[in-house]
């Protein structure tokens, strides 16, 4: 990057193939259920901080915590709408904001594309707490034995929408 020159980083996601999954329990593993339903609308996450300078946007970690994705075929609020059981890659583009007048003539030269496979995931959107025996920590050594109770627990300390389920101070967690 060019430290005095303005970029644009944004955030996509495309569909790895054209399967629907389940997840089996008794082998822990994600099997192919049938073909995928049809594509979701595509959508772009423009970083809050675009556009910046490139020496912005090298002198810190770039996060996308703002970044929300939903199943619901009718989001207004702008979030990445995914199906569920579907697999999906990330992409993470950074396109230089040309200042020249004729700038779309150099489109094709103005942007790079990241993806990096280790990214990849499988969109869910329940859990079948009472079901699960153990979860599995892909790239790490060891496997993570939590019940059930613990894994519910978990999910609503870590979710802000799930404020309801809470059954203390909220300053507690």
């Amino acid at each position: 990057m060019d430290p005095m020159a303005d970029y644009m980083l944004l955030m996509d996601f495309v569909p790895v193939d054209d399967k629907r999954y389940r997840y089996a329990f008794h082998s822990s593993s994600w099997l192919v259920a049938g073909k995928a339903d049809p594509a979701t609308p595509g959508r772009v996450h423009y970083h809050p901080d675009s556009p910046a300078k490139g020496a912005q946007w090298m002198k810190q970690i770039v996060s996308f915590d703002k970044l929300k994705l939903t199943n619901n075929l009718l989001d207004d609020n702008g979030h990445i709408i995914l199906n569920s059981m579907h697999r999906y890659q990330p992409r993470f583009h950074v396109v230089y904001v040309d200042p020249r007048k004729d700038s779309e003539k150099y489109a094709e030269e103005n942007f790079k594309t990241f993806v990096f496979e280790e990214t990849r995931f499988t969109a869910v959107t329940a859990y079948q707490n009472h079901r699960v025996g153990w979860l599995g920590l892909q790239g790490s050594s060891g496997l993570l034995t939590p019940t059930s109770p613990q894994i519910t627990q978990l999910k609503i300390a870590s979710n802000p929408f799930a404020k309801g389920f809470r059954d203390c101070d909220p300053e507690d967690w």
